[in-house]
């Protein structure tokens, strides 16, 4: 002690000497554990950048500057190819985009009777009243919780699709099928439903349908011309075509064919009836 006491600020300096002579080694050493981890990610990154360098293409400035060019054209395509995907209106079609019990119940009745009357007016053959694939529907007052809003992007879709049978001039209708979105549908007839269902993807919405009706040729050829220039997202995933029984000469419309006579052979075109079931899928492209 009396040593220390006199040799008091050695002490003192030695004790300070030690503790940055500790420090020191303890900096050194997690310093160069950390200049150690830094090369190693320095190794990995040069061995990555190696990597895409021997990939084929390789990331060099022409083909980064071509996959721009792509990327742009892309993107270009698929803002022009919206104007041929415009959405179809559901109905009702709400400013809020909330579709209430009653404003549904009138819209379906109206749409239901429009369509009716449409079908009169083209000469369109329907099941006895039908309801469109809204059998089920049609005469509630309350509807399933949640199901509105995609029953009224149906009905609006069927209807679209109605719209172009009857330009088209088919000769009859006989069954529209959907997908079951409602518990109500559970009530109407099985008949009006696919197993199918809705497919979301990142680009878009794909809702199937499925369509029966009786047709000629030619109809048919027309309401495969009119979804294919829809403005609205119509594609055609299948098509099986049977005669629908009866016939029709289109050289007297009698359905009697002419006698040859001695002076010749006379080419007679018979006319089928034809039952066409199509299915159909409506895309509809997600907001940007």
């Amino acid at each position: 002690m009396g040593w220390i006491k006199r040799n008091l600020y050695f002490t003192i300096g030695g004790v300070i000497a030690l503790a940055l002579l500790g420090w020191s080694m303890y900096y050194n050493f997690t310093s160069w554990r950390h200049n150690n981890t830094s090369l190693d990610l320095v190794h990995k990154a040069y061995d990555d950048l190696k990597n895409y360098y021997n990939q084929v293409p390789t990331p060099s400035e022409t083909n980064i500057f071509i996959e721009n060019l792509q990327r742009e054209q892309l993107t270009n395509w698929i803002s022009q190819a919206r104007a041929h995907f415009i959405p179809i209106a559901p109905i009702p079609d709400p400013a809020d985009g909330v579709v209430t019990t009653e404003a549904f119940s009138r819209g379906l009745s109206k749409t239901i009777h429009d369509m009716q009357v449409a079908a009169v007016e083209e000469n369109v053959d329907l099941p006895a009243d039908y309801g469109f694939s809204f059998a089920a529907e049609r005469n509630l007052v309350t509807f399933s919780p949640g199901s509105l809003n995609a029953l009224a992007s149906h009905l609006g879709e069927v209807k679209a699709i109605c719209d172009i049978l009857f330009a088209a001039r088919v000769n009859g209708i006989d069954i529209i099928q959907r997908e079951v979105v409602s518990d109500n549908d559970a009530a109407g007839p099985q008949s009006d439903y696919l197993a199918e269902k809705t497919t979301t993807l990142d680009l878009a919405t794909i809702t199937p349908y499925a369509i029966t009706f009786r047709c000629f040729s030619g109809d048919l050829g027309n309401v495969l011309s009119r979804l294919a220039s829809s403005d609205h997202g119509f594609i055609v995933t299948g098509i099986n075509v049977t005669p629908a029984g009866g016939a029709m000469t289109a050289a007297n419309g009698t359905g009697n064919q002419p006698t040859p006579t001695s002076t010749g052979l006379v080419t007679v075109l018979d006319e089928q009836l034809l039952r066409v079931s199509l299915g159909i899928e409506v895309v509809k492209l997600n907001k940007q």
